[in-house]
């Protein structure tokens, strides 16, 4: 790691002008949570391994900013010449590097990393000291990585409509009559699952996601796709072509965005798709191009006339998010489904951890005396993870998990992203509580589900802290709200029965879910941050419900399923605004060993005994006689 650093430095010392600070952001040149091998350039610079944070290089310091869910993480992956900098409790980068780093500081970034948004951000934040961010021409962490793994070529695939719901035909359609309204002549399209939901198409270029690396503009009249063109079969080309989208290289969407700034991009084109367009002769008044400055990259923003954008979200990112009516059939299967891997694993663990470690198991409390157990008998965090991927594997349209399994035993649960790896794992414990946090991409649809459990007896301190979150889950899941409501309003419904006991968690409790895309989807979320008020919450929409509580050192606490949002059915309609409500989609039951059900109200145990029983009811087809056996069990009618 020093050997990185000092190489960094004398990079940036050789630059022009010399740079008094290198920012390096998790983010690929699309703003992807999830990267490529190949994008993980702050990983690669720190050490830390997280989804989200941001390193700053300067001559004698190293700085990490990440969120709460990684602290405990980031804390153990530093070496010593890191300094962790907690977003929400320490000033943030851009305040940190106005009061800190000197006059006329020269701050380097790559502008491919990092969006309009934020180089924006930084540079106001500049001017108080006449500090100026410099685009470098080349990425310099690319140039010290000796042993970057080389671009993959993976191919693109067809989203047949069987699966997508819509046609890119009328994606396009409704996509060019928002251009006209807004006064638009042509948007760029930079994140992965815009285009790919956009235009149809699938892809492997990102583990965990099945996008292609590729960019999109979109004219009234043309529409074109960026990616290298190795990965188009003949297949892939004709159907692209009959919907009037022309293939480009990859690295030409830079000088075909300067194109489409001085309006010369439709008259290059050989590709004129007027048939499907909004403007068919030279009569139109829009002269606006379309830019989200959260995902756009800034290198792309700085080829435009800032005098003539449009900057605001994506018209994609709503239409995306609302799930058309194949699309939630897909999803709805794809979680029965995966809620029947779920079921094998719990009735595949429960068995292993009673034979092997003399555990009480999933249903009977016991204290469990340690005993020694041979090294090939051994269950750890990874290999119990794998058997699950295995479970998920044998079941219809399974093409991957969604992220890396959270496998976690005791202490690491309280890691909120905990990754386990195969070499430094925990061994399964039937003294501790074990939480699971995975998902499967499906061609109808993307999971992500959170179950913990405990294989021995549970203290009355973490029954006390399971039941708490699963009031929330239930809150939240039961809530009725008018039209218009946002995340942020929600949010507290979820965290009222923590705060009961002066507990809490530092991550948002929502997220949207793609349709065979992206598991974490926007624009909307359930969260306590201010993001979350932007996107009201409107019917379609898919959204988990995963509150939480971790206690550092001891053990963690999750619960999470997936919900739809539909129309309440209320007595009244107040205002006529309409009420919406949730409809959950996830199937698997909660450990009843882990509640105390003194604690729960009447209403929530019957809408537990009512969930168990739709447990039963839709995974029973799925299951085989001692698997639905186990889940009869489980799903017992409980009364406090």
């Amino acid at each position: 790691m020093a050997d990185i650093l000092a190489s960094l430095r004398s990079l940036m010392a050789s630059q022009s002008p010399p740079l008094d600070a290198l920012l390096v952001p998790s983010e690929d040149y699309h703003q992807s949570e999830y990267v490529s091998a190949r994008d993980k350039r702050r990983e690669f610079v720190s050490g830390f391994t997280g989804s989200a944070g941001l390193a700053l290089i300067t001559k004698n310091e190293a700085r990490l900013w990440t969120d709460g869910r990684y602290f405990l993480q980031a804390t153990q992956q530093l070496s010593d010449q890191w300094k962790l900098m907690r977003i929400g409790e320490d000033p943030p980068v851009d305040a940190w590097m106005s009061d800190n780093l000197q006059k006329e500081a020269a701050i380097g970034i790559d502008p491919w990393c990092v969006s309009v948004d934020t180089a924006q951000r930084w540079e106001r934040a500049f001017a108080k000291k006449n500090q100026k961010l410099v685009q470098t021409s080349t990425n310099l962490i690319d140039e010290i990585w000796k042993n970057r793994p080389p671009a993959e070529i993976n191919p693109a695939v067809d989203h047949p409509l069987e699966f997508a719901g819509r046609s890119v035909a009328e994606k396009l359609k409704a996509l060019r009559e928002k251009l006209s309204s807004e006064k638009a002549r042509g948007i760029i399209i930079t994140t992965l699952d815009e285009v790919a939901w956009l235009y149809n198409i699938r892809g492997s270029d990102v583990s965990y996601s099945p996008v292609v690396h590729a960019f999109a503009i979109v004219t009234l009249n043309s529409a074109f796709l960026y990616l290298d063109k190795r990965k188009v079969s003949s297949k892939v080309s004709s159907s692209l072509q009959a919907n009037g989208i022309e293939v480009r290289q990859y690295g030409a969407v830079s000088s075909d965005a300067a194109m489409l700034a001085s309006n010369q991009l439709d008259q290059a084109t050989g590709v004129n798709s007027g048939q499907n367009g909004v403007c068919q002769n030279d009569t139109c008044d829009n002269d606006l191009i379309w830019v989200d400055p959260a995902s756009c990259c800034y290198a792309l923003f700085s080829r435009l006339d800032a005098n003539k954008l449009l900057l605001q979200q994506s018209p994609l990112a709503l239409a995306k998010a609302l799930k058309n009516p194949v699309e939630l059939d897909g999803l709805k299967n794809a979680h029965i489904r995966d809620g029947a891997a779920v079921v094998q694993y719990l009735v595949w663990l429960d068995k292993q951890m009673q034979e092997i470690y003399g555990a009480s198991g999933y249903f009977l409390e016991g204290e469990v005396t340690s005993k020694k157990i041979p090294e090939t008998m051994k269950l750890t965090e990874v290999s119990v993870s794998d058997k699950l991927e295995g479970f998920r594997a044998s079941k219809e349209h399974f093409r991957g998990l969604s992220f890396p399994t959270i496998s976690s035993v005791g202490p690491n649960a309280a890691i909120i992203h905990y990754s386990p790896q195969a070499k430094t794992c925990a061994e399964l414990d039937p003294n501790s509580i074990y939480l699971f946090d995975s998902g499967a991409q499906y061609l109808d649809g993307t999971t992500d589900i959170t179950r913990t459990v405990h294989f021995g007896k549970p203290s009355a301190h973490e029954k006390a802290c399971y039941t708490s979150v699963l009031k929330g889950h239930i809150a939240l899941g039961n809530a009725r709200f008018p039209n218009g409501t946002n995340g942020y309003s929600l949010d507290i419904l979820a965290r009222i029965p923590l705060w009961r006991y002066g507990l809490d968690y530092r991550h948002g409790t929502g997220h949207g879910i793609g349709s065979y895309l992206n598991v974490h989807e926007g624009p909307h979320q359930i969260s306590f941050r201010p993001q979350a008020r932007n996107v009201p919450l409107q019917v379609s929409m898919t959204v988990t419900d995963e509150p939480g509580y971790y206690e550092d050192g001891n053990f963690g606490i999750r619960l999470e399923n997936v919900l739809v949002i539909k129309e309440a059915d209320t007595e009244f309609n107040f205002g006529d605004k309409g009420y919406l409500s949730f409809e959950h989609i996830t199937w698997a039951p909660y450990q009843i060993k882990l509640i105390d059900l003194s604690i729960l109200t009447p209403e929530e145990i019957q809408w537990l005994n009512r969930y168990h029983l739709k447990c039963r009811e839709i995974l029973g087809p799925y299951l085989d006689t001692n698997e639905m056996e186990w889940l009869k069990k489980a799903t017992e009618p409980v009364s406090a």
